[in-house]
């Protein structure tokens, strides 16, 4: 017989020492059932999986466009308001790391291993044809489709997606550092549900974070092995399928296992920096050995177009009911956003105590999105130049197979001291970006299953780490890329509806708290030893 906290329901002994019981038997049940399900019969669940993402792609398109256009302003008014200054934590408490390992964690959480995936591909997708060229009457393949193209992909990666991460993070910051709360989502949401945070409806609102959580991160994790398999088809002649992919998947999650056992401070800290670093060395690769003029130019251009276009296109809604465009990329996206939101919100929530609501929201919205704009035009805007002024070859290589995108750009900038090596480089960098992102979800669910613990339990970290790994694979095997994508947008629409809690907890105790500042006052946190939940006494 298990030992519980009583305010908790976190097991003090036994079997489920250090989470709630009744918590990680559901989820480790949710997970399950559906691995059974597809593994039954892999055709009919691709099927199925397919099937609801179609539906909300063509029933519910304005209703994600809605939202995050509403998590969007949400975010620039509470950067401009007086709530702006309130800190997560105490007055008195400073940020346990420095603003680099803070960045490249929160970027390597939020972006990475689909920015290497997409930022050739999509450029490139957007260019053949769009509803944007379509209006404004411009012929596709052309430098001004060019332009459009790149201003849909900064849409798509730009500040609407990470305010929802921002908004997350948030909520979750300020109720676990501000109230003393635990580092839950559940704990947003106590303005409206009081203690009942503690009982089934605060289980089901966790497990919610539990599930998208787990199918987001899935999602990019087959993402990121497919690209890797293809990285080392060119390098070392490996064969590209699905087995392959799914043999990359298991020993790269216990590898992640490994990186999330070790905690925050240590091993997701440490490969977070050096994915930044390996980033920077292939930015400087493609800046200087492609056309270096013409990226600079394209990068100013390209900000400004997106600016001046940004808001009119986070309302626009497809009228054609014929087309799919939307639902196949802005949907997917905002999707794939949300179902991320429990994981990136919550871990950028861990690793921001200390830092003020405006300094908060602007490190996670304005940084990592300056940096995903150079990205784009870095390796986006050198394959764009070479389908209209080179060669080409980089439509034909993303139509045949997107994952092949990169190393073929890679080889058409012609540099044959490098080209290798850096195909080498790119590779190893999906594999440091798989492993941050798998580890971080992995701490993430377990933290969600322990109720904000600042330590869970390393025997669910393993179970987790590897349960991870088994629904992507199984995703790959049940249809590749659209079960991928279908899995996140599916996962996003139940947690859409706690997102729509979270923001209206969050400001009824913003704007009812008569302490907008000044707050209490703690030790600060060492960052060695990070904690998830340290009460804060009510001054």
């Amino acid at each position: 017989m298990n030992n519980k906290n009583s305010n908790t329901g976190v097991a003090e002994s036994g079997l489920f020492t250090g989470i709630n019981p009744s918590m990680g038997i559901l989820a480790k049940g949710m997970v399950v059932a559906f691995l059974v399900f597809t593994i039954m019969n892999v055709d009919y669940a691709g099927g199925v999986y397919a099937d609801i993402k179609n539906w909300i792609q063509t029933t519910l398109n304005w209703y994600y466009v809605s939202l995050i256009s509403v998590f969007f302003f949400l975010s620039i008014w509470l950067t401009t308001g007086k709530m702006g200054s309130l800190r997560l934590g105490a007055d008195d408490e400073r940020p346990a790391f420095s603003f680099f390992s803070w960045f490249a964690m929160l970027f390597g959480a939020g972006m990475g291993i689909a920015m290497l995936f997409w930022s050739i591909a999509e450029p490139i997708f957007h260019f053949q044809g769009n509803p944007y060229i379509t209006m404004a009457g411009i012929e596709a393949g052309t430098a001004e489709a060019a332009q459009v193209a790149m201003r849909i992909s900064f849409f798509h990666w730009g500040f609407h997606g990470w305010a929802i991460y921002a908004i997350a993070g948030l909520a979750m910051a300020y109720f676990a550092f501000r109230k003393g709360l635990p580092l839950t989502i559940r704990s947003a949401l106590y303005p409206i549900l009081g203690d009942k945070i503690y009982g089934p409806t605060g289980h089901a609102v966790d497990l919610l974070g539990v599930f998208a959580t787990i199918f987001g991160v899935a999602t990019s994790l087959g993402l990121g092995v497919s690209q890797m398999n293809a990285g080392l088809n060119y390098l070392f002649g490996m064969e590209i399928s699905v087995l392959n992919q799914v043999i990359l998947i298991a020993v790269i999650s216990v590898a992640a296992t490994f990186s999330a056992v070790s905690g925050v401070a240590k091993g997701i800290r440490i490969l977070s920096e050096l994915n930044i670093k390996l980033t920077a060395v292939l930015f400087l690769f493609f800046l200087f050995a492609g056309p270096t003029v013409f990226l600079l130019g394209f990068y100013v251009t390209s900000v400004g177009d997106y600016l001046a276009n940004m808001i009119p296109m986070g309302f626009w809604t497809d009228p054609n009911p014929e087309s799919q465009w939307q639902g196949w990329w802005t949907v997917f996206y905002w999707g794939w956003y949300i179902s991320w939101a429990p994981f990136v919100g919550m871990f950028i929530a861990r690793i921001s105590r200390g830092r003020t609501v405006r300094e908060f929201l602007l490190g996670v919205i304005l940084v990592p999105c300056m940096v995903s704009f150079l990205w784009l035009t870095l390796f986006g805007g050198t394959a764009l130049h070479m389908e209209l002024y080179g060669d080409g070859g980089i439509v034909t290589a993303v139509n045949d197979n997107l994952t092949t995108a990169l190393y073929v750009t890679l080889e058409a900038l012609n540099v044959e001291w490098a080209t290798w090596a850096m195909a080498a480089l790119a590779t190893l960098m999906i594999l440091t970006w798989f492993v941050t992102s798998a580890d971080s979800g992995t701490l993430v669910i377990c933290t969600l299953l322990s109720m904000g613990s600042e330590n869970p339990p390393h025997k669910f970290r393993v179970i987790w780490g590897l349960g991870v790994g088994a629904v992507a694979a199984v995703l790959l095997l049940a249809g590749g890329l659209k079960a991928l994508q279908a899995a996140s947008v599916a996962a996003a629409l139940p947690f859409s509806i706690v997102m729509i809690m979270m923001v209206i907890g969050l400001l009824s105790s913003m704007l009812t708290d008569s302490e907008y500042v000044p707050s209490q006052s703690v030790q600060p946190v060492d960052q060695d030893d990070l904690s998830l939940n340290k009460p804060v006494q009510a001054g």
